[in-house]
Parts: C-alpha cells; structure tokens; sequence
C-alpha cells in the first residue's frame, strides 16, 4: 500500500464519522505531493496516519487546517522526521477493556493477564474500571467505558485477575510527564473525554503499576508467560498491535500465542490478522475480536462499539490453566 492510499484508506475506514479533523487532514495528506516524497525518506512503518498526526501535535503543530498542518511538516521537517523514527504508534485506550471483559469474565477464575505491546498497561486494569453497555452497567470505581453492544453475551461482574504483565519493544511509564505528554498526543483531536479517561487510567497504574517488560513478541513471549501464576488462566491478548509486525514476524507469534497453555484474545483488524470466510465488517467496525483463533465480534476501533457474529465458544472445554 503506497503512503497516499494509506491515508485514504485511514480517512475512509479509521476517521470518516469518528474524527472530521483526521479525516480531512488524511484525504490531505494523500493528495499533497510534497508531504507524500518527505513521507518516502524514512521506512513504510513510520509513515503512518497516526504516527504522522501524533508527531506534530506532540512536537505543538497545527491539526486543523489541511494548509496550516503542511506548512508545519514542511517547515520543521527535520524535527518530525526525528520523532517519526524514534517513536511508534502506542495509543493506550482503555476503553477497548470493554472489548476484552465479556470474554474475560466468562473464563475460568482467576486470570493472569498478559499484554503483547502494552504501551503503558492501561488495559491490564479490566478489573479497575466501570462498563456501560446500553443500560447494562457493570463496576462501580475507576473510569467508565462505554461501549454500544450488539448481541453480545453481556456480563454480570468483574474478573478477578491476580497477576498482571505486559511486553513491549518500548513500555511507556505514566509518571514520566514525557511519555504521557506523547499518550495524550496519539488521541484525536476532538476526543477530550479520551483525554479525561487517560487521566483516570493512569493514575491507577500508577497507584498499583504492573510489570511491563521490555522484550520482542516472539522472543521473550514464552519466557514471561511461564512466569504467571500456575493456578490462575493465563490470558496472553493484545488490541491493534500487529499491523506494526512484519509478516513472518507475525505469523511466529500467532503460531506462538496459539500454543501457550490458557487462553488468546487478539483485537486485530482482519486484513491483519486474517480469518477464512469471514464476512463483510459493519463500517464502523474495523477490527475483529478473537479468542482462541476463533472470530467472536465485529468491533470498533477505540472500544466504543461492538457486535456479535453468535454464541461465544467460551465454555466448550475446561481452560487450560496447568502449566508443566
């Protein structure tokens, strides 16, 4: 995908109904030659839509104007080209917990929590925030995540989850002001309530931080995983990571994730991580909820939004929570 389809595609599937100032500012970029050939001095995976936007606004440039947004790239090039190859797209949503709890709370208790690309470990709290899905709240404390749920099998209460870890080519930490300066750069313009619930979230972790390690994906997955507690299901997930792996790359650690005694969870868009026969997505549902290999639900990219293909295969064998 050339870097001017990219961000058409980003505007068209990702922006379009969920952040008009990304979405023109996308369709922009796409058709602005100039910022397409800076685009092509540094390598495809730093090209990116988000990334790109994230840069600027950390670096105080301009987002809403198409005009004044180019100006800025042009002008201060070599100082976003250095960002663009030091930093990665790492937006630590917390909502996209709503995406994880209904298959979460379903598994055998209690849960060991293992995050690939964790970025700060805002979601290994599911068991710390308050969902509303329609009028079906569940939780009484932290943030509320909203999610608007179509068919899904809702649940009763919280899990309880007794050990909590994450991995990550680069962990971020909420009490350094730079890291979160650079979380509060990668959410969109006119999501302030993202801004709001970021600040909740962190300060949660950073009452009670987890254990983030750096490490690869495949290299150091196995290793961390062994460490969780033996009676407790291991979970290894992960939400809109490996579109950022190489292909090879990703199919070691799919191979890998598969393997590992308890359960996986993956929210990845499809053309990522691809799943036989599926049918078409609702436009506003880009990725896909998966446990296990097995394809649950349609969701939205930010967690606001999810619908159901059926009856979850959460029950059909005992989780495997021994781990010789």
């Amino acid at each position: 995908m050339t870097a001017a389809h990219w961000y058409e595609d980003f505007a068209e599937r990702q922006a379009r109904g969920v952040s008009l100032t990304y979405e023109r500012l996308a369709r922009s970029v796409a058709g602005n030659a100039g910022l397409l050939a800076l685009l092509d001095t540094v390598p495809p995976p730093k090209r990116q839509p988000n990334l790109l936007f994230g840069v600027v606004r950390l670096l105080g440039g301009p987002v809403h104007s198409p005009t004044a947004f180019a100006d800025f790239v042009r002008s201060h090039w070599p100082a976003v080209q250095r960002e663009l190859l030091t930093r990665a797209t790492q937006t630590n949503e917390a909502n996209r917990c709503a995406l994880l709890l209904p298959v979460l709370a379903a598994l055998p208790q209690p849960l060991a929590l293992l995050e690939v690309g964790c970025s700060a470990g805002l979601n290994l709290y599911p068991d710390r925030y308050s969902y509303a899905y329609g009028d079906h709240r569940v939780g009484t404390t932290g943030p509320l995540l909203s999610c608007a749920a179509t068919g899904v099998p809702l649940p009763s209460s919280l899990p309880t989850v007794v050990w909590r870890a994450g991995l990550d080519l680069n962990p971020l930490d909420v009490t350094d002001p730079s890291d979160l300066a650079w979380l509060d750069a990668l959410i969109w313009p006119e999501h302030d309530h993202r801004r709001a619930r970021l600040r909740e979230a962190a300060a949660i972790a950073a009452a009670d931080p987890p254990d983030l390690i750096r490490g690869d994906l495949v290299d150091h997955l196995t290793g961390l995983a062994l460490s969780a507690p033996r009676d407790a299901t291991l979970v290894v997930f992960h939400t809109s990571v490996l579109y950022q792996v190489p292909d090879e790359r990703r199919r070691q650690f799919t191979a890998l994730a598969g393997s590992l005694p308890g359960h996986w969870i993956a929210v990845e868009d499809p053309e990522v991580l691809v799943y036989p026969g599926l049918a078409a997505a609702d436009p506003s549902h880009k990725n896909v909820l998966a446990l296990d290999g097995k394809p649950l639900a349609w969701t939205a990219g930010h967690g606001e939004g999810m619908t159901w293909f059926g009856p979850p295969p959460l029950h059909e064998e005992p989780a495997q929570t021994a781990r010789q």
